[in-house]
């Protein structure tokens, strides 16, 4: 392998694969991609299996099986974290939702000091450079046709889908064609990237077509311990492969390892917290008291179901059942196994205090935690909820100077008065809309959390016990201006300020946590960063209008109070 690369990438999941691509496009560059995780065999049924997305998840050979500290306001759990241990990351792994999130969470982004490039504008012509949206009219000016990551939608055919959707409407919600087009807010099919019956991890949509190309090195179980630096100048970086230690010369590196491994990385080589680093045994490079700080994430509860007619994908759950429904997806990628059954949801504003909406609903045609547990009924299904914009925030420290030793995560999950109101709205509108008419032929009774939890405070105690992240660790390196004391990376170079040749690509450089699953947002920045890291000029920005509540007259719908 060569000694020096012009850009190494330490991180070869979703930002990574980007990264991996687009720096090594125009084959002036050489580029290194760093994956701690092993490949993601082509071969290997439970990351290409879509259905098969349960059983990745806990199991040490594709998940670093984090975990947070125990959590104040949540009976003292420990809430677990699966983050992929492969190339392709958590895209390998995850649930295969595909959310840009509502454009007004890039108006947010906008509206900070220094972030002016990053409104919604400036990011829908990354969205559409990154997507090929099949199940979009190709004059949907919304919508990308020709990127690498091909994205199909629902089907959501199933009835128990039309009857959720339906429930909604009747519920005073609206119903939306596209959640990623002019209008997120209401219910309809998701996209997913799933291509035909399988699953499509940013690492196949973009680094294995292009495994080929002279300038780009791809290496597995490349574990990074720290960035060398020269002063404050990065020269490279050291990682441990296959028992031996190696160090490659860098032009630049780009941390894209993710929220949590990515400001770990940064404290591991003396970036961050000067007094804390200094309590571990670390000299500090340079004091940036935002590495680690304004942790975000999404917690989600299951509200589960009992179905008295046989419509539900319960049954597929049997083992007995699993050997054919393999074969059938082994022998032509159909039948049950070549979806991730996150066919459809929603989202809505749970107040009308918000703007645009503040919860998010994913619904299950089957009754299963993510790990695989199956609720104990015949047929069932379940709505998954939870809000979107909690206002409370964590932290990550690094605990030693052992790159090897998990870092402390603490999340404060319904520490705050909003977010504990905002999980109350979240159960009753999901209970008002299980129990509208259009359900009423499919729905024999809550399963869980049940008729026990009622009030406000059984609501709040259940949610503590019972409620999991939805896996969006976020925020542990904000971009923002110098000025900001607690930003970390500059919003139009992507460095990390007070360093040279260090840049940071992830969900840790967002500065607020975007509505629905994060996996497209963290796309979008890698492929607008890439751009800015290789000087070229930004794509022009699309001002095209898009759907405001109480501006636009297709305002179906209501709030609850």
């Amino acid at each position: 392998m060569k000694e020096k690369f012009d850009y190494v990438v330490v991180g070869g999941g979703s930002a990574g694969s980007v990264l991996g691509d687009r720096l090594s496009e125009d084959g002036k560059h050489s580029v290194l991609v760093l994956e701690a995780g092993r490949k993601d065999f082509a071969w290997d049924l439970l990351i290409q299996m879509p259905a098969a997305l349960p059983f990745p998840a806990g199991k040490s050979l594709y998940d670093w099986k984090y975990e947070s500290d125990p959590e104040p306001y949540m009976k003292g759990r420990r809430i677990k974290h699966a983050r992929g241990k492969v190339l392709g990351g958590s895209s390998s792994i995850n649930g295969m939702i595909f959310q840009r999130g509502n454009p007004l969470d890039y108006e947010r982004w906008g509206a900070d000091p220094g972030m002016e490039t990053w409104d919604f504008a400036h990011c829908l012509p990354y969205f559409k450079r990154m997507e090929n949206a099949l199940a979009a009219d190709k004059d949907d000016e919304f919508r990308g046709h020709d990127g690498p990551l091909k994205l199909e939608r629902g089907p959501a055919t199933n009835p128990l889908f039309q009857a959720f959707f339906n429930s909604a409407v009747e519920a005073g919600y609206s119903r939306t064609p596209d959640v990623n087009g002019f209008r997120q807010e209401g219910f309809g099919p998701f996209d997913k990237h799933v291509f035909k019956g399988r699953r499509l991890s940013a690492s196949r949509a973009y680094l294995h077509p292009n495994m080929e190309r002279k300038n780009l090195t791809v290496e597995t179980r490349a574990f990074v311990t720290s960035i060398d630096f020269n002063g404050t100048r990065a020269s490279g970086v050291t990682y441990q492969r296959n028992g031996k230690t190696h160090q490659v010369a860098a032009g630049e590196v780009v941390l894209a390892g993710g929220s949590i491994n990515t400001p770990q990385l940064l404290q591991l080589s003396g970036v961050g917290d000067a007094e804390h680093l200094r309590s571990v045994g670390i000299e500090p490079v340079v004091d940036l008291p935002g590495v680690g700080e304004n942790l975000q994430d999404h917690l989600e509860a299951y509200i589960q179901y009992s179905c008295p007619l046989p419509v539900s994908e319960q049954p597929n759950l049997n083992k007995a059942k699993m050997p054919w429904i393999g074969l059938q997806w082994l022998l032509g990628r159909k039948g049950p196994a070549a979806t991730n059954h996150f066919e459809g949801g929603g989202f809505v504003r749970s107040n009308e205090e918000v703007d645009y909406p503040n919860l998010m609903f994913h619904f299950l045609p089957v009754a299963v935690r993510y790990d695989g547990q199956k609720a104990d009924t015949k047929h069932g299904f379940q709505v998954h909820v939870g809000p979107m914009y909690s206002d409370a925030r964590g932290s990550l420290k690094i605990r030693s100077k052992d790159p090897k030793e998990y870092p402390s995560m603490v999340y404060n999950y319904l520490s705050t008065e909003q977010d504990r109101r905002e999980w109350i709205e979240a159960v009753k509108i999901s209970r008002e809309i299980m129990n509208q008419p259009a359900m009423a032929p499919y729905n024999s009774g809550e399963m869980a959390p049940g008729k026990a939890v009622r009030t406000d405070e059984e609501i709040l105690d259940w949610v503590a016990e019972d409620a999991e992240t939805a896996l969006h660790p976020s925020c542990t390196a904000k971009m923002g201006p110098a000025s900001d004391p607690m930003a970390v990376v500059d919003p139009l170079t992507m460095k990390v300020h007070g360093l040279d040749n260090v840049r940071v690509v992830d969900a840790s450089a967002m500065p607020y946590v975007t509505n629905g699953n994060i996996h497209a947002p963290v796309l979008m920045l890698a492929e607008k960063a890439a751009d800015l890291i290789l000087g070229l000029k930004p794509l022009e920005p699309i001002d095209i209008d898009f759907y405001r509540h109480g501006v636009h007259p297709a305002d179906a719908g209501t709030v609850k109070s």
